[in-house]
């Protein structure tokens, strides 16, 4: 039991030496980034072509991004249990504005655990009775 206290203090030192040099830009924009990753965001991202200025897509939702590079990976949820994921390629003359459509609360000064118990414990498929 001392093992596991002295491993968790381990851990909120380093986490707690790593939030130092942050300011609170940084803090809330990283915890903007989680809500948005948690699908908490209202998002506008809308794609450009910068030699014609016509719109290239427009996606709107809640949405969290993935930029890689000449990809762009848009993950939304659609309902309870529906998310639906986009991927639009970007070439060298198109870009992409992505607007948050409201304020969220993404205090500085509050942590926010997020545990998921579907990711730790595994599906387990139960067959009984004799085949």
């Amino acid at each position: 039991m001392k093992k596991k206290s002295i491993i968790a203090m381990s851990a909120l030192t380093i986490g707690a030496l790593a939030l130092a040099g942050c300011t609170n830009a940084d803090v809330a924009s990283r915890n903007l980034s989680k809500e948005a990753d948690h699908f908490e965001v209202q998002r506008h991202i809308v794609g450009v072509n910068g030699i014609t200025n016509d719109f290239a897509f427009e996606v709107v939702g809640r949405c969290s991004i993935a930029d890689h590079g000449h990809q762009l990976e848009v993950t939304c949820k659609h309902g309870p249990d529906e998310y639906r994921k986009h991927i639009i390629g970007l070439s060298d003359n198109t870009f992409y504005v992505a607007e948050q459509m409201e304020s969220i609360d993404v205090s500085v000064y509050h942590t926010k655990v997020i545990v998921k118990p579907e990711t730790l414990i595994p599906e387990i498929e139960l067959q009984t009775g004799k085949q």
